[in-house]
């Protein structure tokens, strides 16, 4: 308005940030600093990540709440979480509806987080008092795009931390990496490390494939809010250089939390950021197998956890155990885990249910602690069912719980 010689001194009234309650979604790296920057400005943050432990949230001054809490009290959201199945199109009409009225949203980490067309709604209902986004779900953002005709709604051509500082430090980071190899060989931020050369490589494998699966399938398991991950290599495993399974290990355990930005190279930092502690023990346990690992994820003292190994000479990963409950299942595509009681039509009700739906199993394979007892079954399907399958499912009185497992 000054440009065009104006005086609207209204038009530019704005509000304190003091005293203000800030959500941040995701408290990874970038979340954390956007918490201290917030408490410098006598913010109150509220912090949800699912993968955020209590101990690690307590360091860092923030409280952790629910997704419902946050849009009850919430005056700005900004959102720093990776694109996954969980957090796409997260921010919608109805989570728009359950927000304060004339809150402020902002969306720097990647579009289709928020729903671009239901954003725009609540912004002309009065929900959503102003927005800013870097990130949209298809960019270059259309010419035509509603955010550009709408004055509450700021918009940047996704330029991240595009700073003549940031460029800098860039040049500087990459230096100092270069100069601490070459003076003391220390490896930081190398994007193909840990380095293996090709025998040892051949050797390994095998668990690098056992131990991403493990991470993956724990991850799913395991409560919310880790705080720690207990790796254990027993038998011939022993032997295997054990970084680098960890680090295959912690990337499917954290790939819900990291999407595609989490890898071999970040994932221990990353693991680091989220407050969870990762330990690895070598065991000389006398087992069924010659070669297994095990990995446990601990909130507290609640405990979920996994073990494999391999079958054949192609070395053919397998799970063996399921927490307590020994089992033989191949880790692959979807499973679906379901805890019943042990009687006769069970396996017919599952199978009847999921044939009436196109719903192949690709294989299945049975558990009882005792005859007439608790049971698990476990299926691998060619296709993840829909809600509405699995709702169909548990009307069987004697279905305790069913869960669906990605793997991949």
């Amino acid at each position: 308005s000054m440009s065009n010689k104006e005086w609207n001194r209204k038009a530019f009234s704005g509000t304190e940030l003091y005293n203000k309650t800030l959500a941040i979604l995701g408290l990874g790296r970038i979340g954390t600093e956007v918490a201290k920057r917030a408490q410098a400005f006598g913010m109150h943050v509220l912090a949800f990540d699912p993968y955020l432990s209590p101990s690690r949230a307590k360091a860092i001054q923030v409280e952790i709440a629910t997704l419902d809490a946050i849009y009850a009290k919430a005056d700005f959201i900004t959102v720093h979480m990776p694109m996954t199945d969980e957090t796409r199109g997260m921010i919608n009409e109805n989570a728009f509806a359950k927000m304060k009225k004339g809150m402020r949203i902002l969306n720097c980490a990647r579009g289709g987080i928020v729903q671009e067309e239901d954003l725009v709604e609540a912004v002309k209902s009065g929900i959503v008092a102003g927005a800013a986004m870097d990130v949209y779900s298809k960019e270059p953002l259309d010419a035509n795009h509603p955010f550009r005709e709408i004055t509450e709604i700021i918009t940047t051509p996704h330029l991240g931390a595009s700073t003549q500082e940031a460029q800098q430090n860039v040049g500087i980071e990459i230096g100092e990496s270069i100069s601490s190899y070459l003076l003391t060989g220390a490896i930081q931020n190398a994007v193909n490390m840990p380095s293996l050369d090709a025998k040892t490589y051949a050797k390994v494998k095998p668990y690098l494939t056992l131990g991403q699966k493990l991470g993956r399938l724990v991850s799913q398991l395991a409560p919310q809010q880790n705080d720690r991950l207990v790796i254990t290599f027993g038998g011939k495993a022993t032997e295997m250089p054990s970084d680098p399974i960890a680090r295959f290990i912690l990337t499917g355990f954290l790939a819900s939390a990291g999407g595609e930005d989490v890898n071999q190279i970040n994932a221990k930092a990353m693991a680091k950021s989220l407050g969870i502690v990762v330990e690895l023990v070598k065991s000389n346990e006398e087992t069924d197998f010659n070669e297994w690992l095990h990995v446990a994820a601990f909130k507290g003292e609640e405990k979920s956890s996994a073990g494999g190994t391999f079958f054949g000479a192609q070395m053919n990963p397998r799970i063996v155990r399921l927490d307590s409950q020994p089992v033989e299942i191949d880790p692959k595509g979807v499973l679906c885990l379901i805890t019943n009681r042990d009687r006769p039509g069970i396996v017919g009700h599952l199978g009847g249910i999921l044939a009436k739906h196109q719903i192949n199993i690709a294989n299945m394979s049975l558990h009882r602690d005792r005859e007439g007892g608790h049971a698990l079954t476990v299926l691998n399907l060619d296709s993840i069912p829909e809600n509405t399958i699995l709702d169909e499912i548990r009307r069987d009185e004697d279905i305790s719980s069913i869960r669906i497992i990605k793997l991949s």
